[in-house]
């Protein structure tokens, strides 16, 4: 049945075909939306419209047919969907797509929205019973090939692969991929006609089509350019030796099943033709309607605007962009007055590398205003490049304008050029907007901040990418070497962006006071302090990191000795197929979760479970650890010094942890372990300079301080205020015995139950963290709500107000949103309100940490010069320090943290010294 927007939507007869012109040279395309509604689904964050329902499936899918009608601006399309119910493939075989799990119930709300915004849209929906989405393609795309027109298959459909032809062009939307012949042979390794014998071959675990057992398809490839077809690869199936063989024979009576269920229905009798799938005129009102209802407010504003339009969807006048390049004294004095003369600039760097401890910069780009940017070019050097401005004269006469505090500047991860600058003697001053860290406090949870995607969604406006000017993979070229013609209109473009980003997120974060609050007193201001850390860096001892890294490579070798003794054969730790068929073909242990894909997990939390049964697994987990410290850390580490300073100099990330938690990379220093002999190693390789020494201040228990100034409980709060050991006079409630008598296995069990409520375990979870039945664990948790009866209250009424206002707020006004927390899917919903209790407490602690670093940092810039802040790791701040003022570091780095806030308990923070980073703790 053929489901359209009313001006096409007749269905086609033979009375029509005289009236339908030919179609256009535009190509037809035709949309696998089924595939598209998934991927979207998965791919996007849990988006919600201003009700509450869920609209993350639908953007994405409508972002993507919105790019395809801009790039392809065709005349005829068609959105095609799999009709519910079941299709001519589960008759042929019972089990088609029997493990595939029912539509969840998010996205399942999603598919009717949808569909209604696509008629408002003026696209043709396809629904046939009977069949796939993909047949009803096939038969289109052939027809429409047949008459000599142009194909584009939109989908991420491998199976769609097979009717790529002269005609019929495959492209893939979401990965920017397109696939003709050429394409198709050089991803799958054989054309077109082969992709269904190719499909048969491989099979696929997602809709259960059973192919060869252990033929991937570098085997499918293999016999294919071998033996032509997938009957020449049947009747050679007795030449092919080995266990793979084997596999072949067992599946020959089912190859030529699997055959028919991956191969598209292209002879339909359809009640259409691709003639009639002509684009109608969209429905503007009900588009409107469609628009405010989901919240998508960037679209809903381009609308050109009717009688009935309100003001707030009337689109912003736009003009053209007018980006100028800087090439002489008087082209960079204008700009330099028109700098000096604006209250707020947008500022950008270009340069040699990503990291910013190489980077050089070539050139800068300014802008005063939306669709007027400069880019100043400094530094091209290939051949036949005009004469640039000479770049180090060039940046001494901005120094006094980039330093001064009083010129107000606005740039995206202003972090990174505050640090390349300091390369060429510049200490950037001034950053008062940050649009990274703006759209980081509007919602945390999105999942990326960087510049083209925010571009993209909050302007729908695609930048143009690094790659188009410079090329991509082995054949990109340094941004020295790209043309400043090319140079310009992609530097200038930054600026400007950021400029118009700053201008659509900062009236939104104004509105907000705590999200105002924690932007400009926090965050902002932090981007300096992270910069000088990073700058500092920290030193670490090279040669006992690679001492450790031998002795770590013997422990390994003992461990795969002892794994080989007890599996009875060798086999690669590393590898989860090899672990799959010991732990479960040969020793049976039990499958406790499999893989997307069907395989037992051979995931660390699985293997901790099965370490219980067998002591195979053990071993595994303990050459895992090892493995990853050394690859991680003490082989990895040694390379990350800096030749110039000889120190590490990590980066520290303010836009990823949707709590506000600082993470860091390259390497990262956040997750070395602190409770293993390995781990504490490692710490021992970063070492203080001669003469100077580390100085560690941690926060104590800091999150139950917080959720007991949250709650209320007057039960915890009068321990913490006693001084007491929190875990001691937990177990002495909950046990119901004196605190000198809580024994050790009693106080482990209060410090699960302690950290396990703050990050929403179950009584199931903890009796299993314990070794305990689900039933005693139960009532070690009611017993804990009994004594303290304000963290039970504090949960309950953090989750309703999360459900009522959908997001939960730190201490200090940070904002967590919840978009899943009135799910109608059960686990989703019971995972948003775990968040809900946590958040506040990991949020508030985030905001603290970060408080204190600005006191110290600041105390350590007016009085301390010759101290340095080089470490932040979760609660924990690390200082490199002169021997001689390691009392007044002390006392200074104590008031500071514990002043970072005023809790209803006190913060307490564990000092140490030490001349490396363990032994200050």
């Amino acid at each position: 049945m053929l489901h359209t927007a009313t001006p096409y939507g007749l269905p086609y007869d033979a009375c029509q075909v005289t009236r339908i012109e030919a179609m256009s040279q535009a190509p037809l395309v035709l949309v696998d939306g089924s595939s598209y509604l998934y991927r979207a689904f998965h791919a996007l964050p849990p988006l919600t419209s201003p009700s509450g329902a869920p609209t993350g499936a639908i953007y994405g899918v409508a972002n993507m047919l919105r790019r395809l009608l801009k790039d392809y601006d065709p005349t005829h399309l068609a959105v095609v969907f799999d009709a519910k119910g079941k299709t001519f493939r589960d008759e042929l075989y019972p089990d088609y797509k029997a493990h595939r799990p029912p539509m969840p119930e998010d996205l399942a709300a999603q598919i009717e929205p949808l569909h209604a915004l696509l008629r408002a849209m003026g696209l043709p929906i396809l629904i046939e019973e009977g069949v796939e989405a993909d047949d009803v393609i096939g038969a289109l795309a052939r027809r429409a090939a047949e008459r000599g027109e142009q194909v584009v298959i939109s989908s991420g459909d491998k199976d769609l692969a097979q009717l790529v032809d002269g005609h019929v062009t495959l492209v893939n939307t979401m990965s920017g991929t397109v696939l003709d012949r050429a394409g198709v042979i050089e991803k799958f390794g054989v054309p077109p006609e082969r992709i269904i014998d190719y499909l048969a071959l491989i099979g696929d675990n997602v809709d259960n089509v059973p192919g060869v057992e252990k033929c991937g398809p570098k085997t499918a490839v293999k016999w294919l350019n071998a033996y032509g077809t997938l009957d020449g690869v049947i009747a050679h199936a007795d030449e092919i030796k080995g266990k793979i063989g084997e596999n072949l024979r067992r599946a020959l009576d089912a190859l030529p099943r699997s055959r028919e269920l991956v191969t598209l229905r292209t002879d339909l009798d359809l009640d259409y033709r691709p003639q009639t799938l002509e684009l109608g005129t969209p429905d503007t009102d009900a588009l409107r309607t469609q628009l405010r209802e989901l919240g998508f407010t960037t679209w809903l504003r381009e609308l050109t605007p009717d009688a009935s339009a309100t003001d707030e969807d009337k689109p912003p006048a736009k003009t053209a962009a007018r980006y100028e390049t800087l090439l002489d004294e008087p082209a960079l004095t204008c700009w330099v007055e028109r700098l000096e003369a604006a209250e707020l600039f947008a500022f950008d760097t270009e340069t040699t590398s990503l990291d910013y401890m190489q980077a050089r910069v070539v050139g800068l780009s300014f802008a005063v205003q939306p669709g007027e940017a400069a880019y100043l070019p400094l530094a091209h050097d290939y051949p036949g490049a005009p004469e640039q401005l000479d770049r180090e004269r060039t940046l001494a006469r901005l120094k006094p304008l980039l330093e001064d505090p009083a010129r107000a500047k606005v740039g995206h991860h202003l972090k990174y050029d505050r640090n390349v600058l300091l390369h060429h003697g510049i200490t950037l001053e001034g950053i008062r907007h940050d649009t990274m860290l703006e759209s980081y406090i509007l919602d945390s949870t999105a999942t990326r901040h960087d510049l083209d995607t925010l571009c993209q969604a909050h302007l729908d406006h695609v930048n143009i990418a690094y790659e188009d000017v410079a090329g991509r993979g082995a054949k990109q070229i340094p941004f020295s070497a790209v043309a400043i013609e090319d140079a310009t209109p992609y530097a200038a473009e930054d600026a400007d962006m950021t400029l118009s980003l700053h201008e659509t997120f900062w009236p939104r974060l104004s509105q907000t006071e705590g999200q105002r609050r924690v932007y400009e007193d926090i965050e902002v201001p932090l981007v300096r302090v992270l910069s000088r850390m990073e700058w500092n860096g920290v030193r670490v001892d090279a040669d006992q990191l690679r001492a450790q890294s031998a002795a770590l490579a013997a422990q390994m070798s003992t461990l795969e000795r002892e794994a080989r003794e007890i599996a009875g054969s060798a086999f690669n730790l590393g590898s989860p197929k090899q672990i799959q068929e010991i732990l479960y073909d040969r020793l049976k242990l039990p499958v406790i979760r499999k893989t997307p894909k069907g395989q037992p997990s051979t995931a660390e939390d699985v293997l901790e479970e099965l370490a219980l049964q067998h002591e195979l697994p053990r071993v595994i987990l303990e050459h895992r650890t090892l493995a990853k410290l050394k690859s991680t850390y003490t082989d990895r580490l040694p390379e990350r010094v800096d030749p110039d300073t000889g120190r590490v100099h990590t980066s520290y990330h303010q836009a990823v942890a949707s709590t506000g938690r600082l993470s860091s990379s390259d390497p990262n220093l956040q997750n070395i372990p602190v409770r293993t002999e390995a781990g504490r190693r490692i710490r021992q390789a970063f070492v203080a300079s001669p003469g100077h020494v580390l100085l560690a201040a941690d926060y104590s228990q800091i999150e139950l301080r917080i959720m007991a100034h949250l709650s209320g409980d007057e039960g915890l709060r009068r321990a913490f205020a006693a001084g007491e050991d929190i875990h001691r006079a937990t177990a002495a409630e909950v046990f119901g015995v004196t605190r000198e008598a809580v024994d050790a296995d009693q106080r482990r069990a209060a410090k699960a139950i302690n950290f396990g409520l703050i990050y929403g375990m179950s009584a199931f979870g903890l009796g299993k963290q314990l070794g305990i039945g689900r039933n005693e664990a139960q009532a070690y948790v009611d017993r804990y709500f009994e004594r303290y009866p304000g963290v039970r209250e504090y949960m309950e009424s953090t989750r309703k107000l999360a459900a009522e206002k959908g997001y939960v707020e730190t201490l200090f006004g940070r904002r967590l949103h919840l978009p899943e927390i009135n799910s109608r899917n059960g686990q989703r919903r019971a995972q948003a309100e775990r968040v809900a209790i946590n958040a506040p407490m990991q949020g508030t602690a985030a905001d603290i940490i970060k408080r204190a670093m600005l006191a110290v940092d600041g105390w350590i810039e007016r009085e301390a010069e010759d101290i340095r802040l080089i470490m932040q790791v979760h609660d924990e701040l690390v200082l490199e320090l002169p021997e001689s003022q390691i009392e007044t570091a002390r006392a200074a780095v104590r008031a500071r943290m514990e002043g970072a806030a005023s809790l209803d308990v006190p913060l307490v923070v564990d000092i140490g010294i030490g001349t490396d980073w363990n032994a200050a703790h």
